[in-house]
C-alpha cells in the first residue's frame, strides 16, 4: 500500500490549509486513516483520525479548527485546517490501516507534507 499526501505549503496566521491524502494497492479494507504531525525537535502526535464509518477523533490543540474527513470509494482522507497558528508548523503524515477482517495487515504512512505558518 502506498500513501501519497499533497497540500502543505507555507500560510499566514489565521489561514487556511486542506491537506489530501489517497491510498493505493491494498488488498483489503482500510480503515482507520488519519494525520499525525511532527514539529522540529518533538516527538509526533496524533491530529485528527478518523474510521471507516466515520468516527472522528481530535487533539484537544486542534479542535474546532481542524475538519478530518474521508472517501472510502477512493481511499482517501483529507484534513481541512481553519484559523492556522504558527505551533501549527510541522511535517504532516496521513496514515492508514489496513485490515483483513478481523486481522490487521499492517499500519502505511504516508511521505509527510510540510506545513509552515508563518507571517
Amino acid at each position: 500500500v502506498q500513501l501519497q499526501a499533497s497540500g502543505g505549503g507555507l500560510v499566514q496566521p489565521g489561514g487556511t490549509l486542506r491537506l489530501s491524502c489517497e491510498a493505493s494497492g491494498s488488498e483489503y479494507s482500510i480503515q482507520l486513516m488519519g494525520w499525525y504531525r511532527q514539529a522540529p525537535g518533538k516527538e509526533r502526535e496524533l491530529v485528527a483520525e478518523i474510521s471507516r464509518r466515520g468516527s472522528t477523533d481530535y487533539a484537544d490543540s486542534v479542535k474546532g479548527r481542524f475538519s478530518i474527513s474521508r472517501d472510502n470509494a477512493k481511499n482517501a482522507v483529507y484534513l481541512q485546517m481553519n484559523s492556522l497558528k504558527p505551533e501549527d508548523t510541522a511535517v504532516y503524515y496521513c496514515l492508514a490501516e489496513e485490515w483483513a477482517g478481523v486481522r490487521k495487515v499492517d499500519d502505511y504512512w504516508g511521505q509527510g507534507t510540510l506545513v509552515t505558518v508563518s507571517s
